[in-house]
């Protein structure tokens, strides 16, 4: 049996105005109903900084994503810029092994260690990077192709390298072959004797001379026909005052029946430059240089090698 509860209601003198009764199960209902309302409503506080709290962190993420795919973006960029870089280089690489083809050819020098130009190194790297291509879907191919791309250049690279050393090797070969080789006539006048067999203006008989005379009057400049080192300047029996010069190479040049020797044993000369004057010195039937080239220690015409 439910039991009532009364409420008293006074005025301000305290007299009694009003009694109310209310039974139990009224209050417990009312206090029930006040208690469910509350926890409505907190739930839905609650809810609602949830709505918010995920509003803000799906701005977060909308936001960071907005900026990876900035970055995305850039990167792609530059993907595709170091991707035209490998492309030039490539082809600043292979510009570089033409000229030094050209060069082979206008100086007549073979490379032994050519195979299929720069490139041939094993890969295929004539085909350039497609660069234009969309990166969304190929991306990593074309990172694939570059660190590929970029591996045969290196390799190109050092071959160029080691073949541009050749070339230089070749080149400063051949111009050290070159200055040391007698190509200027050494002195002004006419050939009176051949080098050949000839008959002797000594004995009358036939003999075989071993150089070139050149008719000229005394003290006309004698010149160095090439580079070299003097290793005799001096008298030495029917030649008279004699100059030889060791070229190198096997190369080696005598000029003798000189009338003056201007340079010394040992010195250095360069080529067209003055070594003595021509005479009549030693065995001789007039003012002449008697020229001679060596190659290998044995005498060669020297009408071959002059260039004038």
């Amino acid at each position: 049996m439910s039991r009532n509860i009364s409420f008293l209601v006074l005025n301000s003198t305290c007299s009694l105005l009003k009694q109310f009764t209310v039974s139990k199960s009224f209050i417990i209902g009312g206090v029930a109903i006040f208690l469910t309302g509350l926890l409505g409503v907190g739930y839905i506080l609650y809810d609602y900084v949830n709505i918010q709290k995920a509003l803000y962190e799906k701005t977060e993420l909308e936001r960071k994503l907005a900026a990876k795919t900035d970055e995305i973006s850039s990167q792609r960029k530059q993907i595709q810029t170091l991707g035209s870089k490998i492309n030039l280089l490539k082809s600043e690489i292979d510009e570089l092994n033409q000229i030094e083809k050209k060069i082979r050819e206008i100086a007549n020098l073979e490379n032994e260690d050519e195979q299929d130009g720069v490139f041939g190194i094993g890969g295929p790297l004539s085909e350039d990077l497609d660069t234009e291509i969309a990166l969304e879907e190929t991306h990593n191919e074309l990172i694939r192709q570059m660190h590929q791309k970029v591996q045969y250049i290196e390799l190109a690279a050092l071959n160029q390298k080691d073949s541009f050393e050749s070339l230089f090797d070749s080149l400063e070969k051949q111009i050290s072959v070159m200055a040391s080789t007698p190509t200027i006539r050494p002195t002004k006048g006419f050939i009176t004797s051949p080098f050949g067999y000839r008959k002797s203006p000594f004995t009358g008989f036939r003999d075989f001379h071993y150089g070139l005379d050149i008719g000229a009057k005394i003290g006309t400049p004698i010149k160095s026909s090439a580079d070299g080192t003097v290793t005799f300047a001096g008298k030495q029996g029917s030649l008279g005052n004699l100059v030889i010069i060791d070229h190198g190479h096997g190369m080696v040049t005598r000029y003798g029946h000189l009338n003056k020797i201007l340079i010394n044993r040992g010195d250095f000369v360069k080529r067209g430059e003055i070594i003595g004057e021509v005479g009549n010195t030693g065995r001789s039937t007039g003012s002449h240089l008697h020229y001679e080239v060596h190659l290998n220690g044995v005498p060669v015409n020297p009408r071959k090698y002059m260039m004038n």
